[in-house]
């Protein structure tokens, strides 16, 4: 590598999926606040991310929905509450 050229926050960081639990080791700048050993014995800081290619539909050729904000049911709430009612005639 050449000198100089990285930030001086590059370093190896575990990417944990929190969907599948797969983790990853990989250089980074992104900032952590957890640290936890890797298979080597070695710690290493930890950041999560909710989906990676561990558990991402196009990767794993399964459909599942992971909405941890929510996001479903707030839409179906408001899909329902467009849908004009059926008058009796």
């Amino acid at each position: 590598m050449k000198k100089d050229i990285h930030p001086t926050t590059y370093r190896q960081v575990i990417f944990e999926d929190s969907t599948s639990g797969k983790r990853f080791l990989i250089g980074s700048t992104v900032e952590t606040s957890h640290v936890d050993k890797w298979e080597d014995g070695k710690q290493y800081p930890v950041y999560q991310v909710e989906i990676s290619s561990a558990s991402h539909p196009f990767y794993t050729g399964t459909a599942k929905t992971i909405d941890t904000a929510g996001r479903v049911d707030k839409f179906k709430k408001r899909s329902a509450a467009a849908k004009p009612k059926k008058t009796k005639k």
